[in-house]
């Protein structure tokens, strides 16, 4: 750690799952009231102006009382009024663009940041190019090298080391598209005897646990990750901007199913990043009903297809990206 005696306060919105993580992992947290707004016509609109100005008060108490030496954002709503205030009372500030088609809190925020780090190429049609840093987004450090793990990983989920393994990840919620795509493909999976690591997410436990088996094993949440994907021949997974990095780092064949019920539509444009590469498979949840069993059949009978799609995915990976911010963060504390 380069500043052991730092202190670090973090904001986020009051409703959000930050308000629970974040003291886990032991840190103080202070929430705003504030939210996005609606896309569709919603009387939660007509709070939306009052939200923001009893956020933009308390971020003006907060700063005064904290005094930052820097303030860092990551896209959330609670970085809008926070980095706004902060920077208008010349603070220091970071913000960190995920995906490849910026998110509106970040581009409110670009023209009154220092320094802005993404993890995607061609971010100057969002951004003043001057403050741009391409640093790519921090992942977990267990991901760095999975190959050696290989035994290991299929021992741990006692899978037969001569049968594929498909990993699907519907993130820590989980994906009604995707469960019900797998769940609609079990009897082609068990005939073809492939092996299915099946992460359903937490809201459809209860729908998908008794499908659980030796050859189609359905879990609620992965604590393994790094065995996980170790195990894995080929991956489906949502376009996250978080999953999408920890693939690229991986290295596995994937595809990607995004949602497209996200703001702006950024999983798309997330996977299509990547896709355009040959590094993945992109399949639209509109067109997946139709395809789903197709792509997989034959990302799984190709073998040449995986090792392009996994040599080209590999090349796209960031691995010391968490360094490459906090390196960001030091100039901003230490300006030459």
């Amino acid at each position: 750690m380069r500043y052991p005696n730092a202190e670090f306060l973090f904001v986020g919105a009051s409703d959000r799952m930050e308000m629970e993580k974040v003291p886990q992992a032991g840190y103080a947290i202070i929430g705003l009231w504030i939210s996005g707004l609606q896309r569709s016509l919603s009387a939660k609109n007509l709070l939306f102006p009052f939200k923001l100005v009893s956020s933009l008060l308390k971020s003006r108490r907060i700063v005064r009382k904290f005094k930052p030496h820097a303030a860092i954002g990551t896209g959330g709503y609670a970085s809008a009024p926070l980095l706004k205030v902060a920077s208008g009372k010349g603070v220091p500030c970071l913000i960190q663009e995920q995906n490849s088609h910026a998110g509106i809190t970040n581009k409110w925020l670009g023209k009154s940041v220092d320094t802005i780090c993404t993890a995607y190429e061609g971010m100057e049609r969002f951004f003043p190019s001057e403050k741009i840093v391409l640093t790519g987004n921090p992942v977990r450090q267990d991901l760095l090298e999975i190959t050696s793990k290989e035994k290991e990983a299929k021992a741990f989920f006692k899978l037969d080391p001569s049968r594929k393994t498909l990993l699907v990840l519907g993130g820590s919620l989980g994906a009604r598209k995707i469960n019900q795509l797998v769940n609609a493909t079990l009897d082609y999976f068990i005939a073809e005897n492939i092996q299915v690591i099946w992460q359903c997410g937490k809201l459809y436990e209860e729908q998908y646990l008794h499908t659980s088996g030796k050859e189609i094993q359905v879990h609620a949440f992965l604590n393994k990750m790094d065995l996980a994907y170790a195990a894995a021949d080929v991956v489906v997974s949502r376009a996250g901007a978080l999953s999408v990095s920890e693939l690229c780092l991986v290295g596995k064949p994937v595809v990607f199913i995004p949602s497209p019920n996200v703001s702006e539509d950024h999983q798309t444009k997330n996977a299509l990043s990547i896709s355009e590469k040959n590094a993945a498979i992109l399949l639209r949840e509109n067109e997946a009903d139709e395809r789903f069993q197709q792509v997989i059949q034959t990302l799984l009978q190709d073998e040449k297809k995986q090792k392009k799609l996994s040599e080209n995915i590999k090349k796209l990976a960031k691995p010391k990206a968490a360094i490459a911010i906090v390196d960001e963060v030091e100039k901003l504390l230490n300006p030459t």
